[in-house]
């Protein structure tokens, strides 16, 4: 089980403040990633710095990135990072970028959470995606600042042969992983990929397509897997589209 974990966190913290369905476009390139299966530290880039660290109570515990929306200030989860927090902050922040102790685009503190019914009600697997909104600092929003990537959900979205890139931050590192491979079903309504070092703290990791879309998070299975080699993530179809439509009209 990919847990949330609990590490010393460097920065201080200051909290200032159906059908297929796409959802609308942000600055995204088209990559060819090689090799597949190799996990290694992510690079600082424009497009990894979208993805970012969790933090409560002076802790980063899981994963979380920037995904486009009209108000320019959501980021996508696993339902299970944001349990207990209710509809609004319980003190979360959001880190993009975060890099051997720096906050090089500052700390964003969440303003509401939003978790399916499927996962308030029975924690079931399949519900196992979350949004939250993070607070402006300064009249600037956090896509203004590190940009956002698509969020596509919907029936016609297959996880079969997708290749995906995952970007997250395990427990023993202050650095971000990445890994490219083939994601495969699992079930009707779960997808996996099999890449090593992916334990606690990665969950909530995106899993971005070649067309720089976010197509699932780490979790579902398991909360995202009881190996660090082999993760999990729902399949994105009509609740969490349905989701994503009551994150952005807030």
């Amino acid at each position: 089980m990919k847990r949330p974990t609990r590490l010393p966190f460097l920065v201080a913290v200051a909290l200032l403040a159906t059908g297929s369905v796409p959802v609308a476009a942000a600055h995204t390139r088209v990559r060819t990633p090689e090799p597949l299966g190799v996990t290694t530290t992510a690079p600082a880039s424009a497009e990894n710095a979208r993805v970012g660290v969790l933090v409560r109570g002076g802790a980063h515990y899981c994963t979380a990135s920037v995904v486009h929306s009209e108000g320019r200030d959501l980021i996508v989860t696993a339902a299970h990072c944001l349990t207990g927090s209710g509809s609004g902050s319980g003190g979360i922040a959001f880190v993009p970028g975060y890099r051997d102790g720096q906050a090089p685009y500052g700390t964003w503190a969440v303003a509401r959470t939003y978790v399916g019914d499927g996962w308030k009600g029975r924690q079931d697997q399949d519900s196992d995606v979350a949004f939250a909104r993070v607070v402006s600092r300064g009249g600037e929003e956090v896509e203004d600042l590190v940009g956002g990537n698509r969020l596509v959900a919907g029936r016609g979205l297959s996880p079969v042969g997708r290749v995906v890139t995952v970007v997250g931050y395990p427990k023993a590192r202050e650095t971000p992983v990445s890994c490219t491979n083939i994601s495969t079903a699992y079930g009707g309504s779960q997808q996996r990929i099999e890449c090593p070092g992916y334990s606690g703290g990665t969950s909530g990791s995106p899993w971005i397509d070649a067309e720089g879309r976010v197509v699932g998070v780490l979790g579902g299975f398991q909360q995202g897997g009881s190996t660090d080699d082999v993760s999990y993530s729902v399949v994105f179809g009509g609740e969490a589209a349905a989701l994503y439509g009551e994150a952005t009209s807030g």
